[in-house]
């Protein structure tokens, strides 16, 4: 007997899948991106929709493919390199960059306001929050109860209120374009997309979902990516048109607030001005809601990966990063987000490349041949735009200021198209590797 999720059910996936998704990042950078290009703000949104947007649900949908983990997608590097890509993965979307980042963002929003962004208020809130944290991921099996039907839900509704007032209420005027956007508005937004951390995400979630949907039974390999793909879809048009308000929100914003401010000063500006101390406390409810959401799904996905690899079990392992990333959150949010940018800016080309090429295997004699060449490229050229956008820039060549598409942050995307034909040629020369070598 086949078990199928109910429609409600598949819903409740849908939104579970939103939930995890719609984080810290999600909320506080695309008022940035919106105040920052002027108006050029909806070129900057089509390359931030894909970046953001489009590339996770795409990485969900591989992910289904090939029964939700990224061992299986990462396959044809290898099982070391994949290990190494998965680890990198896991730890920049986990203890490193973005569940920390939850907390931070939730504080800066929601108390700092009323106690100063001090340490000490840092540090108590962090120890609470990681605590609830801690509490709902000890519990995966209820992930679809507690997420998908309880904080997704209210989450939506927040979110949807806040995207009607900005559509409706807008608080002022157009800025001026930053340099940035004014010279290159679409790659601007695109490499801002970056940020949100969603295709790292997707690559981390992917196993989650899967695993919520066998929670309720579901066994059948095309039933479960099925439900993974519709769920994906749900998620990704949820993103979108909380993206385009929250775009809106911040182009309409720059008579209320510095155009150089965070995401968070943006969001409580608005909220402020639109709706006063009432408004506050609902945006500081929302963020906490969306962040807690997120960090408990990184934070389950984290576990069960280095469940497999590490002498701890789940739960020893739920209390480890927990701990480490309260930890990591007191350093600040500007901190924190200063140090993932060049590590974000290195590591994401070859995440693309992967997820792009898992739709092409079929087309190939080996697809090792033609995956592991491009993926290394991209890495190598992404370090490449990663040191240029730090203190080490002055130490590099400078022809590489120069290099195709530099100046727009995608100096990577023409060395790994054109890797990918010359190996592709290669491929069809050498035709399929013998059962033996294989």
């Amino acid at each position: 007997m086949k078990h199928r999720l109910t429609s409600k059910d598949i819903l409740a996936l849908g939104f579970m899948t939103f939930a995890l998704f719609v984080g810290a990042g999600n909320i506080i950078f695309p008022p940035m991106v919106g105040i920052q290009s002027g108006p050029y703000v909806w070129v900057a949104a089509v390359g931030f929709l894909i970046t953001a947007v489009g590339l996770p649900v795409i990485t969900v949908i591989a992910l289904a493919r090939v029964g939700g983990g990224i061992d299986a997608l990462s396959s044809p590097i290898g099982k070391t390199a994949g290990l190494i890509l998965a680890t990198v993965c896991y730890l920049a979307v986990g203890p490193l960059f973005a569940t920390p980042r939850t907390a931070t963002v939730s504080f800066e929003v929601g108390i700092a306001p009323l106690t100063g962004s001090g340490t000490t208020p840092l540090l108590v809130y962090s120890v609470i929050y990681f605590m609830l944290v801690i509490g709902i991921s000890l519990y995966p099996g209820k992930l679809l109860d507690t997420v998908g039907h309880v904080l997704a839900p209210l989450k939506i509704v927040a979110l949807a209120i806040l995207g009607i007032a900005a559509l409706v209420w807008p608080a002022g005027d157009l800025a001026l374009a930053m340099p940035d956007y004014q010279q290159a508005a679409f790659s601007s937004g695109f490499v801002n997309g970056y940020l949100t951390m969603d295709t790292l995400g997707a690559l981390v979630f992917g196993i989650v979902i899967v695993n919520a949907a066998r929670s309720r039974g579901v066994s059948q390999p095309v039933l479960l990516t099925r439900y993974t793909v519709i769920a994906g879809l749900i998620a990704g048009i949820g993103l979108t048109l909380v993206y385009l308000s929250l775009f809106k929100l911040g182009s309409d914003s720059a008579s209320i607030v510095e155009q150089g401010a965070n995401g968070a000063a943006i969001l409580h500006a608005y909220v402020q001005h639109t709706f006063g101390a009432t408004g506050s406390l609902f945006l500081a409810v929302l963020i906490f809601i969306a962040c807690l959401v997120t960090a408990v799904g990184l934070t389950c996905a984290c576990a069960e990966f280095f469940a497999q690899y590490l002498p701890f079990t789940y739960r020893q392992l739920v209390f480890i990063l927990g701990l480490f990333s309260m930890l990591v959150s007191n350093l600040g949010l500007s901190q924190l987000i200063q140090i993932s940018i060049p590590v974000l800016t290195a590591i994401y080309p070859p995440c693309i490349v992967l997820v792009l090429l898992s739709f092409t295997q079929r087309w190939w004699k080996n697809s090792s041949r033609i995956i592991a060449p491009a993926m290394l490229i991209s890495l190598v050229f992404g370090i490449i735009d990663a040191l240029k956008g730090s203190e080490l820039k002055t130490h590099l060549p400078a022809f590489i200021q120069h290099l195709p598409l530099a100046d727009q942050g995608l100096a990577w995307l023409p060395p790994s198209l054109a890797i990918i034909v010359v190996m592709a040629i290669i491929d069809r020369m050498m035709g399929r590797p013998s059962r033996a070598a294989a």
